[in-house]
Order: structure tokens, then sequence, then C-alpha cells
């Protein structure tokens, strides 16, 4: 049978989401969780992966078992097995067909930034001490989405076949004490959105004019762009499958 597990983690202490030769992700530990409580090699494929440092609200993963007698057993078992910085919510059965990454229709992305020195964010979000223009980071945002080659905000080098994304939603918000950074689409590339985030704050700082994004996606140059922000405030909130496959 195919499961879907839905999970949150915080990422200070991992290499991302997706397995690698010599560090420890978060891919690694809950296979490792589950292979140990299913006395069987579980594989996982997550609904994308996450760079070093990345967080994660909800994050979605699926893999192959037999039947689960008690699902709600298992789950408060792979809690208390896991370190305290991984949680998993909810494991569920789904079609056969069902996949984690491909299925997603869109996914969500909150980028963090403080503007007070806070010790208590000094893992959770980025400081900025200078005064940022939000109006004019939100006239770039809405520039976003007039476009849809994204190959500027790209990770150099990057393996992908296609820069296509469709961005949905992008806006900077004050929330309580900290600016947010709200961006949906039905898919990412490798690095995207901090690229995005340093070039708004680039715009916000006053070095760059709102209407100049415009010359940037055209350029299709990552060296173009701005400097990617910190992967601390880097949080993936939210991922939306059709209904046949997850109606939580």
């Amino acid at each position: 049978m195919r499961y879907f597990i839905r999970f949150s983690y915080f990422g200070k202490t991992y290499h991302g989401w997706q397995n690698q030769p010599n560090a420890i992700t978060v891919q690694q530990v809950l296979e490792e969780g589950l292979t140990l409580l299913l006395r069987s090699k579980i594989s996982m494929v997550g609904a994308g992966r996450t760079d070093a440092g990345v967080h994660a609200k909800e994050m979605f993963a699926h893999f192959e078992h037999g039947f689960v007698q008690d699902i709600t057993d298992l789950t408060h078992r792979l809690n208390n097995y896991l370190p305290p910085d991984i949680a998993v919510t909810s494991i569920f059965g789904v079609p056969d067909d069902a996949h984690a990454r491909f299925d997603a229709l869109e996914r969500t992305y909150e980028y963090w930034i403080v503007q007070e020195k806070n010790p208590f964010y000094i893992d959770m979000a980025h400081y900025v001490w200078s005064s940022l223009d939000i109006d004019a980071m939100n006239r770039a945002a809405k520039i976003l989405l007039e476009y849809h080659d994204f190959e500027c905000f790209s990770k150099s080098n990057t393996d992908v076949k296609t820069f296509l994304c469709t961005i949905k939603n992008a806006e900077w918000a004050r929330k309580r004490d900290k600016l947010v950074f709200t961006i949906t689409a039905n898919r990412f590339l490798r690095n995207m959105v901090r690229a995005i985030v340093g070039t708004m704050l680039e715009v916000g700082l006053g070095k760059k004019k709102p209407e100049g994004l415009r010359d940037i996606i055209e350029s299709k140059d990552r060296g173009q762009a701005g400097v990617s922000v910190p992967a601390k405030g880097l949080y993936l909130t939210k991922i939306v499958y059709p209904e046949t496959i997850c109606n939580e």
C-alpha cells in the first residue's frame, strides 16, 4: 500500500530534506524511524527539496508498505522516536498512483524578517536593521505574477529541465514583530524564494526600482538578481493536493 506522511521540521541542524551522502537530512531521520518501527526498509519520496537550514511547517512524503493496522499508534511511536525538531502530524493511505511531488497543485513559502535585534529569532528570521519601503517591495512583488520564466532566480548550474513556474500570489505584510513575505506557486526552483527576497530587499532599500524587476527577469541572468538571503528565515508553510489524495 502507499501512504502519505504529513510532518514539520525546524531545519537548523539538517542539510535539507533530501538524502545526502555525508550529511544528516530530514529524509534520512524519517526513513530510519519508519524502517525501525515497521521492520521493513522504507524509502520515501518527498513533495520537494528544501535547502540546508530551511524550515517546513507542512511537508509531505509518500512511502510503500503493507497494511498498517493501527496508523494512530504508528504516528505516536514515530513521534516518540524522532528528535524534537521533527514532528509527524498524520499518516494516511492514498491511491497507489498518488505521488507526493508530482500531484502537488501548489506550494506556499514564507520568509521572515525582523528589523529589531531579537535573540528569540536568531535561528528563525533574517535581521535587517535598515528602513524598508514596503510599498515599493509590494509593487515589485506584483510584477512577479506577470512572468513564468524565472531562470534569473534559479541556483546556478542547476540540472532542472524547465525554469517555468506559475506564481499565484506574492506579497509583503507586517505581522506583529516581523515582516513576512508570502509566495504561492505551482512549483519553485532551487534557491528561488531566497533570491527573490534578496532582490526585493534591494528594492526596499532603494538600491533598485520596482519596475527594474522586469529587466532582471527578462535577462534570465542570475547575476542581475540580488544576493540570496539566509536559509534560516525561509519556511515551507503549505502544500495543496487534489481532494482525492488529501482532504484534511
